[in-house]
């Protein structure tokens, strides 16, 4: 567990200097009481990104993931048809605070995972990571397509 979380910490920010990190379209940092993270993303903001996500995808290097971003407050619901190893679906609201983790979501599973209301972001990455890390409802996510005027942790705080 150590090696997989010191792993993780190398391709995030130096521990000491997350907080001055630059902001990258590339990049979405996270920040929580008991830690913080970086991770490699793609982003999805176009409705066809967003509908193929991971699908078909057959691994997902570790320190990586895809962040949907929605231009207004959204009710998204995910599945997993098509996607090809299991996810932590994270949710976030408009200003990039977590209101939800649906952790290891099923492989090929159509089952709805509902992301409830009011969600701006998403954040998938591999499955059992969130909880290994800590991340949970409360942790704020860190990326230039968060409104700057009104995100939980602004680019340039």
């Amino acid at each position: 567990m150590k090696r997989l979380l010191t792993g993780l910490l190398l391709v995030g920010a130096a521990s000491q200097g997350h907080a001055e990190a630059k902001c990258t379209d590339t990049r979405l940092q996270l920040r929580w009481e008991t830690g913080h993270e970086t991770f490699a993303v793609e982003v999805a903001d176009e409705t066809a990104e967003r509908a193929r996500g991971l699908m078909f995808r057959e691994t997902l290097d570790l320190g990586a993931g895809m962040l949907f971003v929605y231009d207004s407050p959204h009710h998204p619901q995910f599945w997993m048809k098509n996607t090809l190893i299991p996810l932590d679906i994270i949710f976030a609201d408009m200003t990039g605070k977590v209101t939800r983790v649906h952790a290891n979501a099923i492989p090929q599973d159509l089952t709805p995972i509902d992301g409830g209301e009011g969600v701006g972001f998403v954040l998938e990455i591999n499955g059992g990571l969130a909880e290994k890390l800590g991340i949970g409802p409360g942790t704020e996510f860190r990326h230039p397509t968060i409104p700057q005027d009104n995100a939980a942790w602004p680019c340039d705080s």
